[in-house]
Formats: C-alpha cells, structure tokens, sequence
C-alpha cells in the first residue's frame, strides 16, 4: 500500500512585509425602531440600546436582550 507525501504547512514569518491583517468588519450599529431579522427568532424590532453592549428585540410575542456583535442578528 503506497502512501501519498503531503508537505508540512509552511508557517508565516512573523516580521514578513507579506502578513498583512485582515480587515475588520464593521460593527452595525442599530437605533431604536430598526428593523432586524434573527436566524432562530425571525422577524423582529429594536425597542432599546444597552451602551453599545446589548439591543434589546421585540420579536412578538417575546422580547430578548442580545449582546453585540452577533453573526445571527441583522438589520434589514
């Protein structure tokens, strides 16, 4: 039985001009009355704002309290 070679993954230089960081996405930023949409709870409304920390969502007929960033909540 023949075993294929594979090549040991080459590690990045740490001080190499060629590691350039990834860009950042951007935060959303939500406000009051938004409309947003959440992969488990669907459709809902921004009712508050907790310092940049959390939003608070009425998605009818529960109203959650989501802390920021989240992949699964978007503004519409």
């Amino acid at each position: 039985m023949m075993r294929t070679f594979r090549a040991a993954a080459r590690r990045p230089l740490p001080g190499s001009p060629f590691n350039v960081p990834e860009a950042a996405a951007p935060a959303e930023c939500y406000a009051v009355d938004d409309q947003v949409t959440h992969d488990k709870y669907g459709l809902g409304t921004v009712i508050g704002l907790e310092g940049g920390i959390a939003v608070l969502v009425d998605f009818r007929p529960r109203k959650l309290r989501i802390t920021i960033p989240c992949s699964k909540l978007t503004r519409l």
